[in-house]
């Protein structure tokens, strides 16, 4: 068995798919691993590291690609390189699934397989393999630290010879992983932090924490069976912004995370309640690459409005702290390729598995029944 790790040509991309560690942990399994040349530096692991965990760095990367039985990536492949791939090969990562057509046809009519990594179930079992929460973990992370460092004032309380500095007022919105991480991080920092999620099971959560609960009468709602918030109607994401409205004025940094997997993110903080906020107050969108929750947000840049706050629309903040962000990704493709492992080296990937019926986006030609319809 062959695996190759591809170099990720995506601009700002930091990461990769298995870090030296992960790589050791393939090669003890009797895997051969190729790396294409530099696929790591941007996480802080040179060839020579990989070299010394046991791969080889791949002198040509077409052909190392075209022999491979594991292509390994953290962004989605494009279709010529799909292409390229032999038949009953398996390339695994975050395939965009929704948003990648082409792709997953180009799978299915060259017989690769395509495990996405979006697609791992939320269950017991798979914890280990769920790359989306350990990447919105580091998220949640980088957003407080992103934002700490554009704002205009320092976040926790301080006394001072001059009289005592107040602590930053931190609102972050959506309560699942990233939102949990913010707030643990704000509040690691000094800041006051107030939080809000449509699902009032979480109060606990946030309590817990040492933040506050905003209390917003939205009406009925829930969350999904993967513990997902479900998505609001219209009338309710106006009741959602109408509460939030007096929230994000009195804040200095507001966080959003709020997602829909498959469909545009809500438009949670609007351009009035924007200009309702002080100057040099920073917003923090996390869900910036699937249309954002700010009216106004653009895709990895900086906007500064008219009254002096801050837009940051990052789409994968976990790219500013690459080792860890590859570290965590490199230990859920390596457990997920343990799971399916076999003594003898071919991953058994046709049995009767729950991990399997959900993150196989295309096998043997077939594509997973909830993409084949556009």
């Amino acid at each position: 068995m062959n695996a190759f790790v591809c170099r990720e040509a995506r601009a700002l991309e930091t990461r990769v798919a298995l870090d030296p560690p992960a790589v050791a942990r393939w090669v003890k399994l009797g895997i051969r691993v190729g790396v294409e040349a530099g696929a790591g530096l941007a996480s802080g692991h040179p060839d020579a590291s990989y070299i010394a965990a046991g791969a080889e760095i791949a002198p040509d990367a077409g052909r190392a690609l075209a022999e491979a039985d594991w292509v390994l990536r953290v962004r989605p492949p494009e279709v010529a390189d799909i292409t390229r791939q032999k038949n009953g090969s398996v390339a695994a990562g975050f395939m965009d699934p929704f948003g990648g057509r082409a792709r997953i046809a180009a799978m299915a009519a060259a017989g690769v397989t395509g495990i996405c990594m979006e697609l791992i179930p939320r269950t017991t079992l798979a914890q280990k393999m769920d790359a989306l929460s350990s990447q919105a973990n580091l998220a949640g992370y980088a957003a407080v630290l992103m934002a700490a460092g554009r704002l205009d004032s320092i976040l926790p309380m301080m006394m001072t010879p001059a009289g005592t500095i107040s602590p930053a007022r931190v609102f972050v919105v959506g309560v699942g992983v990233a939102g949990l991480q913010a707030i643990a991080t704000a509040r690691r920092l000094g800041a006051r932090v107030e939080a809000f999620d449509t699902r009032p099971v979480v109060e606990e959560q946030v309590r817990s924490l040492g933040a506050k609960f905003v209390k917003i009468d939205i009406g009925e709602t829930g969350q999904t069976d993967q513990g997902y918030a479900r998505e609001l109607t219209p009338a309710q994401v106006a009741l959602q912004q109408a509460g939030m409205a007096k929230v994000c004025a009195s804040s200095d940094i507001v966080i959003t995370t709020a997602k829909v997997f498959g469909r545009e993110a809500p438009r949670l903080v609007t351009a009035a309640m924007l200009g309702g906020m002080r100057s040099g107050a920073v917003v923090v969108d996390l869900a910036a690459g699937s249309g954002g929750n700010v009216e106004g947000t653009r895709v990895d840049e900086e906007v500064v409005l008219e009254n002096g706050v801050r837009i940051l629309g990052w789409d994968a903040p976990e790219c500013r702290v690459p080792r860890h962000a590859s570290q965590v990704y490199a230990a859920n493709l390596t457990a997920l390729m343990e799971h399916f492992h076999t003594p003898g080296g071919c991953p058994d990937l046709d049995r009767d598995d729950e991990i399997l019926t959900s993150c196989l986006l295309v096998h043997r030609g077939r594509i997973h029944p909830r993409f084949t319809t556009t």
